[in-house]
């Protein structure tokens, strides 16, 4: 295989799985990885890829936020193993902040009907999952909703969640990274998850695997930020462990 050839082929994998690892590409392409670095480096060049710990994703991926629909079916089963893992981490009674996304909403689905449970959550899908729990108490933060996360945002979303301190905040991501912590796409969703991370008195990251070793657009808080990121068994051993480093708890569902 020629290198255009060979570029155009990590190229598609990237766009097509969001990431692409260097160990894998040379298993795939049948050549040593210091030829996939190489490559790498010239499609970063290009800028099409850029580098991340131990591969690369698509740049198109960078600061691009697909909608609810398209991330509801990404990567199902092992955000229903991080919702499961994460039920772990409620209070046997209490009260929980929930952020917007794909993973929460799961986790909401599964809360148990027989705790005293106050949920707050600025998510509309959040939301209408909490609300079929009997025996939770739902309060909906309001705000101007952004289509594409059905988040509300705002000032009056801010404004809200500083009138509250919770036992424990699952909070959604879109990039985790030991340099640069949490960030996310929008700087509007990135306030707000700074404002539920202040409204909880510890937090736990919802992330399946790709999100790590990715940086997006909105930086949303440093490691020091956070408790707990419960992710996926396809999580980079490196970068789990510099995450247990920094004093970050990490669970593998």
């Amino acid at each position: 295989m020629y290198a255009t050839e060979r570029h155009q082929a990590i190229l598609d994998r990237a766009r097509d799985a969001g990431r692409v690892e260097v160990t894998a590409l040379a298993d795939v392409l049948d050549v040593t990885p210091e030829t996939i670095r190489r490559d790498l480096t010239a499609l970063e060049r290009r800028g099409v890829l850029r580098r991340v710990h131990g591969g690369a994703i698509p740049v198109e991926r960078l600061g691009h936020e697909p909608a609810v629909g398209e991330r509801q079916s990404a990567r199902a089963a092992e955000k229903d193993r991080i919702a499961k893992a994460a039920l772990a981490e409620l209070p046997d009674g209490g009260s929980v902040l929930l952020d917007a996304g794909t993973t929460t909403v799961r986790l909401a689905e599964l809360l148990p009907p027989d705790r005293d449970l106050v949920v707050v959550t600025h998510g509309l899908q959040v939301a209408q999952a909490v609300s079929a729990i009997a025996g939770t108490t739902l309060h909906l933060v309001g705000g101007q909703v952004r289509g594409r996360t059905l988040a509300a945002v705002g000032g009056w979303a801010e404004r809200a969640l500083a009138e509250v301190f919770a036992d424990v905040c699952f909070l959604g991501t879109n990039g985790l990274t030991p340099q640069r912590g949490l960030t996310t796409p929008d700087l509007h969703e990135a306030t707000v998850k700074r404002a539920l991370i202040r409204a909880a008195r510890r937090t736990v990251v919802l992330a399946d695997h790709t999100k790590l070793g990715r940086d997006d657009f909105a930086h949303v808080a440093d490691l020091e930020g956070i408790d707990t990121v419960i992710t996926d068994s396809g999580a980079d051993p490196a970068i789990v462990a510099e995450l247990e480093s920094a004093g970050v708890r990490v669970v593998l569902a």
